[in-house]
């Protein structure tokens, strides 16, 4: 049964389609799965068997998909948390937009996966199912592990600054941060306006392409059935690249040799120094506009937050409205520049973490490879890439101009499937 849980979404679909397997057959394998290993990955914030094997068959491209949703969109079936227990046993009166158009398509919600504080801060109990000492990052924690773990093939997460990106790499997944604004956020617990996105995490590209298609991107076709000429590439270690660690600077590097023998067009991409402007509004945008976001919790139960969120946030009021404003008109018009700059390439190659998932619990990993490409709105795309020293996943992670989405997740099988050759 654990063969039939790691299974695709598009390889089980397959076989339904052909009659060599059933949805029933399908869900089983996946509540198999979670019964033996959630007990130690924790993925979970709700989960109810029960509901899952009532669900009734719904057409669509979803048919039967088993789906995970991270604990800061809402569900009117299942409690919604949003990492805190400000929110205990809340539950909603609908769906989020994102969760209500993957049931439309036929999706069945597997659970409610672990978040961290608020999708920001305080991380939950998931351990990563590669090592169960280390972090799976965050703050897409449970997503990450769960697709990992074989508990779903497909999961929501949001990214903030690098909340699907790191996870997905830590645990050796696919993750598909889309086009900011492509899947509608009505519903989920904002906390930065300009920057919250949601996407997917996922076993395969064709998987995240599958999920986010059918919940607002439109047709982002089967990406791993991409035939187009070799593209041309940007090597882009980013505004903070001197903190990678050296399997990651080794993985990049491999990784350019790897492209260029297969007929792409390798060369250095080195950022405009404008674009360190980044490293200093990105945290302005994210914690004073979640200081405004947050203005109940702050004002009733500024107890139950965290230390740590609390500290963030203080500081992001602090900054001022007009810093805010500052960051969010800077960042605008680097968004437009960008488009200027990437003009010249089909992708930026860049790392999606620094290194593994660090050890322990309580931290989830730095964001440095993540906050620039979400502020600026692109797509983001990590795939697995080998491992580190320490035998934990490595992923690399795959840029390209905002829109540009379908083509983005075509160039990341080019990309996947010459890393492997």
């Amino acid at each position: 049964m654990r063969a039939l849980a790691m299974l695709t979404a598009t390889e089980a679909l397959a076989r339904i389609a052909a009659g060599r397997l059933s949805v029933a057959q399908w869900h089983e394998a996946q509540l198999e799965r979670i019964q033996a290993a959630e007990p130690t990955i924790r993925a979970f914030t709700a989960h109810d068997p029960a509901q899952i094997r009532a669900s009734q068959p719904v057409s669509g491209s979803l048919a039967g998909v088993p789906v995970g949703v991270k604990d800061v969109l809402d569900t009117a079936d299942l409690p919604t948390e949003y990492g805190s227990t400000i929110w205990a046993n809340h539950r909603p009166r609908a769906d989020a937009a994102a969760v209500a158009l993957a049931k439309s398509a036929g999706g069945v919600v597997m659970g409610k996966t672990v978040t961290t504080e608020f999708a920001t801060r305080r991380p939950g109990p998931t351990a990563n199912p590669h090592h169960t000492c280390h972090t799976p990052g965050g703050s897409s924690s449970g997503s990450a592990a769960g697709v990992a773990a074989g508990f779903f093939p497909v999961a929501f997460g949001t990214q903030t600054a690098g909340s699907i990106i790191r996870p997905a790499a830590f645990c050796g997944v696919v993750g598909f941060k889309p086009s900011y604004g492509t899947i509608p956020r009505i519903g989920m617990k904002l906390m930065s306006e300009s920057l919250d996105t949601i996407g997917a995490l996922a076993r395969s590209l064709a998987d995240a392409a599958l999920l986010v298609s059918a919940t607002g991107g439109g047709d982002l076709g089967n990406p791993e059935q991409f035939t187009g000429a070799a593209p041309r590439i940007g090597i882009c270690a980013g505004p903070k690249g001197a903190v990678a660690d050296d399997a990651t600077k080794a993985l990049l590097d491999r990784a350019a040799v790897a492209m260029s023998k297969a007929g792409a067009h390798v060369s250095d991409a080195t950022l405009p120094t404008a674009f360190h402007a980044l490293e200093r509004w990105h945290p302005v945008m994210m914690n004073g506009e979640s200081a405004l976001s947050m203005a109940w919790e702050l004002a009733h139960h500024a107890e139950q937050i965290s230390d740590g969120l609390r500290e963030r946030l203080a500081w992001g009021t602090a900054q001022g409205i007009a810093a805010l404003r500052e960051a969010q008109l800077g960042i605008d018009a680097l968004r437009l520049a960008f488009d200027d700059f990437i003009g010249g390439y089909d992708i930026l190659l860049t790392p999606s973490a620094p290194g593994e998932a660090p050890a322990g619990l309580e931290w989830t990993g730095e964001p440095s490879f993540n906050g620039a490409w979400t502020a600026l709105h692109v797509p983001c795309i990590t795939v697995p890439a080998g491992v580190g020293p320490a035998g934990l996943p490595l992923g690399i992670q795959i840029i390209a101009r905002r829109g540009q989405d379908r083509a983005a997740l075509a160039w990341a099988a080019w990309v996947q499937a010459h890393l492997e050759g």
